[in-house]
């Protein structure tokens, strides 16, 4: 396949070989904190070693992660669509919180 110019467009093509080691082990993972680190750009989650004990650990393909993390945004557009009344962002309530005097929430005491 070519553009109009006749050059090839960049990067792989829908027919470029399968190769387990690529799409099956993820790029070595940045520390973010004690328990999460960032495997791909924007992509965080919590260490693994801290889950295997209670949650059983899936191997997902690279392009399945990535796909998951790109639909996100579509996911909860649709959430909000259908289910949520309004949507409030986090630093919006953290701002009425200390609007109100309240400090921030972990010095405020559980019900």
């Amino acid at each position: 396949m070519t553009d109009q110019n006749g050059a090839r467009p960049e990067g792989r093509t829908a027919a470029a070989a399968y190769r387990y080691a690529e799409q099956m082990t993820p790029p070595a993972p940045d520390r973010a904190s004690d328990v999460a680190q960032e495997t791909f750009q924007h992509v965080f989650e919590v260490d693994p070693r801290l889950m295997d004990t209670h949650v059983l650990q899936q191997v997902f393909p690279n392009w399945d992660t990535l796909r998951i993390m790109r639909s996100r945004h579509d996911h909860l557009d649709w959430m909000h669509a259908h289910f949520a009344r309004k949507v409030v962002a986090g630093s919006q309530l953290l701002a009425e919180i200390s609007a109100e005097g309240g400090g921030s929430p972990e010095e405020t005491p559980d019900g």
